[in-house]
């Protein structure tokens, strides 16, 4: 019986629970162009946000003219979400419209795609769709095309809009200017996406998806300020209290969002393109990105909204401009969006929810009164299993008020061992930050956490980022909108705690969720960890 119960939790990771397709099927489908905006690690962060934002936010600080355009000229979701903060599981989720968890090895950072899964992609080719990418789609150590595989990639004027902030650097030190190394770049992304539309055949519909990495550590240090006049003492008091408000991790942030504007720019290149084709009338924009801010506490690999709200801004052929939609929605709804908009009808098995009605739409605020809630969710990023190094599974529900995170296995670390996963120069453990707490990526803000870690200005911000977790937490949103207050113990908040709680282990137990059905221990197993765990 036990067997028959393993094998059964295995077989949900890659055949979810049948519930009826939830998206619209007497709509009309539009058939439009889809360009697709998809930027590695770039969280909530834009000068659209900032506008809409109630209190000081580094989005007041960010300039972004060409995704505030697309925003002013279309929708801006205030409440998206993606379905886990780790590139190749939240991009399964996208790619499929399924949980995270039901995508089989696409469950984790180098994982497999299983092309029995059903993606978006592949059906916009077979509904006459010309389908093509420039750069990264899925994840890392696999053919990095993912649902993409046996379609064109359009790449061959060169990969340098990946590295701007290195390749710029490189560039300024060979005696360029910043204005010719910007024009350089640039040329770049305007020929690749020149061969995708030269490729396509008149009056067909197509689907372009623009993969930028360069928001992906690592960066150059100083490169905000230096290529994009980002002065880093503009962010004081603007910072998330998650975040040291000192002078390195002010720089830090500065030159990630030197790389936002960078993405930025590249936008701007496609949008003039797109006028120039005579296309942009009948063509659906959709900027988003992979998950939040690497390399920082609450950011990337975390169930905080740091790690898993991103931006959602779309613009919608002849549609109402100047919209705020208040809906809670996750990446997983585009997937049978664009199948709606391309004709072909969202397989039963999945979660995502079309947000075509949405779309098409003239109303701001809450559109969908059923959207107001998204489950989110981790399993391993770069912890393996080795040396018993088990990788950390939370799940959580976010609703307009709270935030519910369930963390299954509490006694684990939740950034990884902080005696690390590989060898480390000198043996020293405590100072690479590549090695200890892997879930995290290495950088300065990291460095410093390490660094000051037995400092009154440190500790508290160490032990928030790398310490051990209750089993439960509860958040406040709208009281404390950078969720660092747990209330999970707080006997006044037990009845709310109880009937989220409630509410998230029955959607995941519906939808098939290994991790709470059988023994839930399916995860932990290879082929989903490297090697059988230590004991």
């Amino acid at each position: 019986m036990k067997l028959l119960l393993l094998g059964l939790a295995f077989l949900f990771v890659i055949c979810p629970l049948t519930i009826p397709s939830r998206a619209a099927t007497d709509v009309k489908a539009p058939r439009w162009n889809i360009l697709f905006v998809f930027a590695d690690d770039w969280g909530r962060y834009a000068g659209c946000y900032g506008k809409i934002d109630k209190r000081p936010t580094i989005n007041d600080v960010i300039k972004t003219p060409n995704v505030d355009r697309v925003a002013r000229d279309g929708i801006i979701f205030r409440n998206a979400f993606v379905n886990s903060p780790s590139c190749t599981p939240s991009r399964s989720a996208l790619m499929s419209g399924r949980y995270f968890f039901n995508t089989g090895r696409g469950a984790f950072l180098h994982g497999v795609w299983d092309n029995s899964i059903h993606s978006y992609p592949p059906m916009l080719r077979e509904a006459g769709y010309h389908v093509g990418k420039s750069y990264k789609v899925w994840g890392p150590g696999q053919p990095n095309d993912g649902p993409f595989q046996g379609m064109p990639a359009y790449q061959k004027a060169g990969g340098t809009p990946n590295n701007f902030s290195e390749e710029a650097t490189k560039l300024v030190g060979q005696g360029k200017s910043i204005d010719e190394v910007r024009a350089h770049i640039l040329e770049v992304v305007r020929r690749n996406f020149n061969d995708f539309l030269n490729d396509h055949k008149m009056g067909q519909p197509w689907h372009y998806f623009f993969g930028p990495t360069n928001t992906h550590r690592t960066w150059i240090k100083g490169s905000g300020k230096k290529l994009w006049d980002i002065n880093p003492d503009s962010l004081k008091g603007k910072m998330p209290k998650f975040l040291p408000d000192v002078p390195e991790v002010r720089e830090d942030v500065a030159d990630y969002l030197g790389e936002v504007q960078a993405v930025d720019a590249y936008l701007g290149v496609l949008l003039e393109m797109l006028e120039k084709s005579g296309e942009a009338n009948h063509t659906l924009i959709v900027l988003s990105g992979d998950h939040g801010m690497p390399g920082v506490p609450s950011g990337k690999c975390n169930l905080y909204d740091a790690g898993v709200q991103v931006p959602l801004i779309m613009r919608v052929p002849n549609g109402q401009p100047n919209r705020v939609v208040d809906d809670m929605v996750s990446l997983p709804d585009l997937a049978p969006t664009f199948m709606e908009i391309a004709g072909a009808r969202p397989p039963e098995n999945i979660y995502g929810r079309s947000l075509l009605p949405v779309l098409q739409s003239e109303k701001s605020g809450q559109v969908d009164a059923s959207r107001t809630w998204v489950i989110t969710g981790r399993e391993r990023h770069v912890q393996s299993g080795r040396e018993g190094n088990l990788p950390y599974p939370q799940r959580a529900l976010r609703t307009p008020r709270w935030v519910y995170v369930r963390n299954f296995e509490a006694e684990r670390w939740p950034m990884g061992s902080p005696e690390g996963t590989g060898a480390a120069p000198n043996g020293n453990v405590e100072t690479n930050t590549m090695v200890t707490f892997a879930d995290m990526d290495a950088g300065p803000t990291k460095a410093w956490l390490v660094e000051h870690k037995n400092d009154p200005q440190g500790k508290w911000y160490y032990d928030w980022a790398f310490g051990k977790r209750p089993e439960e937490e509860l958040y406040d949103v709208q009281n404390d909108p950078d969720q660092i207050r747990n209330l999970a113990a707080d006997p006044q908040y037990a009845a709310q705690k109880q009937w989220l709680s409630t509410r998230l282990m029955k959607l995941l137990k519906e939808a098939g969720d290994p991790r709470i059905i059988g023994d839930g221990k399916t995860f932990d197993r290879p082929p989903f960890v490297e090697k059988t765990p230590l004991k």
